[in-house]
C-alpha cells in the first residue's frame, strides 16, 4: 500500500525520471503534487505497470493532481553534463514548472541537488512507497514513450516504438548495422565492443 505524504506539508511534490539507462532519446522527469485524500489501487511504480495500465492512469493523475509537469533533457545535454546531472536537472525543471510551488520535495533514488530553498528528501525505491513519486514515474515514463514513438517514425530501423531506446539486443544490432543517429547519446557505450579497433 503506497503512502500519500512523507512530510506534514500539504504541497509536497514527488518527482522521478525515466530513460536514464537508454542509449537514445531524452531523460524525462515529472513532478506531481497530489491532494491528501488521493487514492488509487492501481497506482504503483511505473516499472510494475504495463502500457495499458499507465495509459489509463495518466488522465486520472493529470485531472486529480493539484499540479503536475514534465521535462525532457535531450541527448546533447546528457552528453554535455552527464546522465546523473541530466536526470537531476530534468527533475528540477519539472518541479520549477509546478503551480502552486511545492513546500517539500520527495525524490525517487538517492541523488538530488537542493532546489532554491525547498526542503527535500531522497527515498530509495520511493516510487513503490509514495503515491506522488509513483504518479511522477507514470507521467515521466508515458511522456518519454510518446517522444520515442514520435522519433521512431524518423528512424524506424532502431524500433524505438518497442525498445524505447533501451540497450536491447535488437537495438544494438540495428546500431551495428546502421550506425548511430542524432538521437543517440554519444557519451554512452552504444556497442560493447565499440572501443576495439579492427586492425
Amino acid at each position: 500500500m503506497l503512502i500519500s505524504n512523507y512530510s506534514s506539508f500539504i504541497l509536497e511534490t514527488g518527482t522521478d525520471e525515466a530513460g536514464r539507462g537508454c542509449l537514445a532519446g531524452p531523460v524525462t522527469a515529472a513532478a506531481v503534487i497530489l491532494p491528501k485524500n488521493f487514492k488509487n489501487k492501481l497506482l504503483n511504480d511505473s516499472k510494475q505497470l504495463n502500457k495499458k495500465q499507465r495509459e489509463s492512469l495518466r488522465p486520472i493523475i493529470e485531472s486529480q493532481a493539484i499540479t503536475w509537469a514534465f521535462h525532457h533533457i535531450n541527448e546533447e545535454e546528457i552528453d554535455d553534463i552527464n546522465i546523473l546531472n541530466a536526470s537531476i536537472k530534468a527533475m528540477q525543471e519539472s518541479i520549477l514548472k509546478l503551480n502552486p510551488k511545492p513546500e517539500f520535495i520527495i525524490v525517487d533514488g538517492n541523488r538530488f541537488k537542493p532546489l532554491k530553498d525547498i526542503p527535500h528528501k531522497t527515498i530509495i525505491k520511493g516510487d513503490s512507497k509514495y503515491l506522488s513519486i509513483a504518479a511522477a514515474s507514470v507521467l515521466a515514463k508515458s511522456y518519454r514513450d510518446d517522444y520515442m514513438a514520435k522519433i521512431h517514425e524518423e528512424y524506424p530501423m532502431y524500433n524505438w516504438i518497442k525498445n524505447k531506446g533501451y540497450p536491447t539486443k535488437e537495438h544494438r544490432e540495428a546500431i551495428r548495422k546502421y550506425g548511430s543517429c542524432k538521437y543517440h547519446r554519444k557519451s554512452f557505450r552504444l556497442l560493447p565492443e565499440q572501443l576495439k579497433l579492427k586492425l
